[in-house]
C-alpha cells in the first residue's frame, strides 16, 4: 500500500483520519489560502484542497496525498477561522439564527500517477437565535477560535444550533470521511 499522507496541521483533520486505522503521515502544506478576487466560495474550498495537496507532492512523489479545506459563507459573507475572542463573537453574532453553508472541499492525490479526485461536500448549519449572553458564555467555555465560524458542532458548539443537513457529518469537522473512504477504494486502498 502507498504512504498515505495528510497534507495539513489541522488536529480535527488528523483525529478524523485517524479514525480509519491507516497509517498516515501528516505535514504542513505551504499555501496561500486566500480567495481569488471574484472566486466563489465552493471554487476556494475545491481549489485549496487541491493546492494543499499538490504542494507536498515534491516531499511524497510516490504517496496518496489528502489535501482539505473548508469555507464557510452566508451570501457574501465568508467566516473563517476567528482567531481572536472579538472576532468569534462577531461570527456569531452575524450568524445567530442563520443558516450558514460550510463547503469543505476535498482532494485525494495520487502522486505517483498524478491521478487526482476532487469532491466538494457542503453542510448547512443553522445557528438558534442566539443571546449575546450565550455567545459570551460560549467563548468562555470553549476555544474555537481555530474553527471556521467559530463553534465547534464536536463539542459544546452543538448547542448553538438548530440543525445540520449534509451527506457526511464529518465534513463540517473538516474531512469528509465518506467520500475519502471512495477516493481511497478507488486507488487501491482496502477498507475496512
Amino acid at each position: 500500500m502507498p504512504t498515505i499522507v495528510l497534507a495539513s496541521t489541522s488536529p480535527f483533520r488528523r483525529e478524523l483520519l485517524g479514525r480509519l486505522g491507516l497509517p498516515f503521515e501528516a505535514v504542513a502544506p505551504d499555501v496561500d489560502e486566500s480567495s481569488l478576487v471574484g472566486e466563489s466560495p465552493v471554487a476556494t474550498a475545491e481549489r485549496l484542497s487541491v493546492a494543499k495537496a499538490r504542494a507536498v507532492t515534491h516531499r511524497h512523489p510516490e504517496a496518496l496525498i489528502i489535501g482539505s479545506d473548508q469555507v464557510a459563507y452566508l451570501g457574501e459573507s465568508r467566516f473563517g477561522k476567528p482567531a481572536t475572542r472579538q472576532n468569534a463573537i462577531a461570527q456569531l453574532r452575524a450568524m445567530s439564527g442563520k443558516a450558514v453553508i460550510f463547503h469543505t472541499g476535498l482532494c485525494l492525490l495520487n502522486a505517483a500517477t498524478g491521478r487526482l479526485h476532487l469532491r466538494g461536500v457542503p453542510t448547512e448549519v443553522r445557528f438558534r437565535e442566539l443571546a449575546d449572553a450565550e455567545i459570551l458564555r460560549y467563548q468562555d467555555k470553549e476555544n474555537a477560535l481555530n474553527c471556521a465560524g467559530s463553534a465547534r458542532s464536536e463539542g459544546l458548539g452543538i448547542s448553538l444550533l438548530e440543525y445540520m443537513r449534509g451527506d457526511d457529518p464529518n465534513a463540517l469537522v473538516g474531512l469528509p470521511l465518506i467520500a475519502l473512504c471512495e477516493m481511497l477504494r478507488a486507488e487501491g486502498v482496502q477498507l475496512p
